[in-house]
């Protein structure tokens, strides 16, 4: 895309934690430069999103306190509704959502200083939101502020640059424009967030608990920000959190997008631990409404939609929330992707798929998976009706059907296609009990308005069902085209890749339990192939909430770190959102996916936990990840 603007606008810009380190902390690793200095309150690139969350989280929250008193009044909505002329402008391109159908809300963090007079703002934050009644799930969609795409303008002006000079060059409104034309998505909702009330928001919440994968020490300042944080689990405030999740001093944009994911489940966590204390909503609610616009094509947002929205996101199960990653990204400071990979990230965000972890947990202990989506499609017989009267609907559609698996059959002999009478919605029947409910519900997935129903005793369609296990009545909702299943992403089954460890690790595991933490410790006897004990901090034993634990700490290639985390703090918020359970050899084991990547396995034994958790990037794979767990053994006098 040719470029009509110049290029360059908008590029530049005018403790110990919980614990101390038992072995003294090396050599800090050589720091790279890049082109942006940073600033002590910077830019971040998810606290759109956690803010956005947190309206959601915290409404429903009152809602169950307080009887509803705060969202069930437009007050609050009120609150959130655009004060800025560009984001009222912008809003008024967007997309009316329709009632019960997903809606896409895109978010857009920026950063304005006083200091920064009359200067651009500068966004850091652009991201995709979608809640998807249709699936209950809601699903998120990153892009890296140094993403290179063709950006447009409402005007018709274009540039070639990174994806965050848009809102430079033209406002709210050309984010909006350039994500549009990169996504082929409707936007509903336009959600603009002032950075500014981070720390008061983290520390309402009176910290947050998260995992730091490593040790990050800067205390110079400087060109770069200072930032003093020791690896493991932790409780982190504020200007803690600021320091982790705009970090990016020794490594790349990548690794801080995954800091900041990693962060959003914290705040998560860190609302449902505090729904029961009212006192905390009104403080919440007091900073966000600050820093926080939402916009809509007419009008204000009301008070009945921020309760559903509320409940929708408060209500959603374990693993229904999907934080989609655009693949295949090169570079440092400018990125760049074959657009192939995000297309393949755009149908992830709009067809998550919720079994990823079921399919990935089986794939890696080779066995059989059982589906909670139904049997399987070339295990449902099925045959389509014409309900509409479209000439050809009831072939289209049996041949749509086909190309997805499922076994079409037709009508007995002698008879047509037709239904005895014509339908709105498009009706599901099922021939059957149990199994031919679940492949109904299953089949009904594939229809943008559709009915479930157990076959009625009516004639006609009891001889027209050729004794399929479904009926499909196409009715006039019918679009001609099914809903795309979701893509299946479930990693190839690989050999671990380990190395006997009990060598290594078995000093290291008698130094720490001479501390003597109140439990019994395990040692790792397999590490991953790469992998060794980090020489900045191999260990920790530290407090975490009243008891003690132990953090060991591992470098692997590629600049990336993992750990083992050993504690007896069993109801630690981070083991609140498990994806499911294995029994393996007799044990244990909790699994904690983020899609099909497996990022934390939890062995449970003898009243304590003992976490291995994977990279920021989940480089580890499953298989590697399990065997790491399965190599755990007691320490023993």
């Amino acid at each position: 895309m040719r470029t009509t603007l110049k290029r360059g606008i908008g590029r530049t810009a005018v403790g110990n934690g919980n614990g101390h380190a038992v072995l003294p902390p090396g050599a800090l690793s050589p720091m790279t430069h890049y082109r942006w200095p940073e600033r002590r309150r910077g830019a971040l690139r998810t606290v759109g999103l956690i803010l956005f969350i947190l309206v959601a989280l915290v409404s429903a929250v009152v809602a169950g306190v307080a009887g509803g008193a705060y969202i069930y009044t437009d007050e609050n909505a009120h609150a959130f509704a655009p004060r800025s002329v560009q984001t009222q402008r912008a809003a008024k391109s967007l997309n009316i959502p329709t009632a019960g159908a997903p809606a896409n809300a895109l978010v857009i963090g920026y950063d304005h200083r006083p200091e920064d007079g009359n200067s651009p703002s500068r966004s850091d934050t652009v991201m995709l939101l979608r809640a998807d009644p249709t699936t209950n799930t809601i699903s998120m969609l990153s892009f890296p502020r140094d993403l290179i795409v063709n950006g447009r303008c409402p005007d018709g002006r274009t540039y070639t640059g990174r994806i965050n000079e848009a809102y430079s060059y033209c406002g709210p409104a050309g984010t909006l424009e350039t994500v549009r034309s990169l996504t082929g998505l409707p936007i509903h909702y336009l959600i603009t967030v002032n950075f500014q009330g981070f720390r008061d928001i983290v520390n309402k919440l009176g910290g947050v608990w998260m995992d730091v994968d490593r040790r990050y020490y800067n205390p110079q300042g400087g060109v770069y920000a200072t930032i003093n944080l020791w690896p493991g689990y932790q409780k982190v405030v504020g200007w803690q959190a600021l320091d982790f999740v705009r970090y990016r001093h020794t490594d790349s944009d990548l690794f801080r997008l995954a800091r900041q994911q990693l962060f959003v489940k914290s705040v998560k966590q860190a609302v449902n631990a505090r729904w029961k204390n009212p006192k905390t909503v009104p403080k919440l609610l007091g900073v966000m409404r600050d820093n926080v616009e939402v916009g809509q094509k007419k009008g204000e947002l009301s008070g009945k939609d921020l309760a559903s929205y509320a409940f929708f996101a408060y209500g959603l199960p374990s693993g229904n929330f999907n934080q989609v990653k655009i693949e295949g990204l090169t570079g440092t400071n400018e990125l760049s992707t074959d657009p192939s990979n995000i297309s393949a990230a755009v149908q992830e965000f709009l067809h998550p798929d919720v079994e990823a972890p079921q399919k990935a947990t089986a794939t890696a202990l080779g066995r059989k998976l059982k589906s909670k989506n139904g049997p399987n499609a070339r295990n449902i017989s099925v045959v389509v009706l014409n309900g509409n009267g479209k000439p050809g609907v009831a072939a289209n559609t049996s041949y749509l059907l086909g190309q997805k698996g499922y076994r079409v059959l037709g009508p007995p002999q002698g008879f047509q296609a037709n239904a005895p009478k014509r339908v709105f919605r498009t009706k599901i029947y099922y021939n059957g009990k149990a199994k031919a409910k679940r492949a109904a519900d299953k089949v009904s997935g594939l229809f943008n308005s559709s009915d479930v129903a157990p076959l009625p005793k009516n004639q006609a369609l009891q001889v027209l069902d050729n004794g399929a296990l479904v009926l499909v009545v196409v009715g006039q909702t019918f679009t001609g085209e099914l809903t795309p299943t979701p893509i299946d992403r479930t990693p190839a089954r690989q050999a671990p890749s380990v190395r006997p460890g009990k060598a290594d690790m078995l000093p290291v595991v008698r130094q720490a339990a001479a501390w003597k933490v109140g439990f019994p410790l395990q040692i790792p006897t397999v590490l991953e192939r790469t992998s060794a004990l980090s020489t900045e901090t191999p260990y920790r034993v530290y407090k975490l909430d009243d008891s003690k634990t132990v953090r060991f700490t591992f470098a692997k290639s590629g600049n990336e770190y993992w750990g083992i985390q050993e504690t007896d703090w069993n109801d630690a918020p981070a083991l609140a959102d498990k994806n499911l359970s294995q029994v393996i050899g007799g044990r244990q084991y909790d699994l904690y996916f983020n899609g099909p990547h497996l990022h934390m396995v939890v062995l449970r034994a003898g009243g304590a936990s003992y976490w291995v958790v994977n990279t920021l990037l989940d480089s580890m794979s499953n298989e590697t990840m399990l065997a790491i767990a399965k190599g755990l053994r007691p320490l023993h006098k």
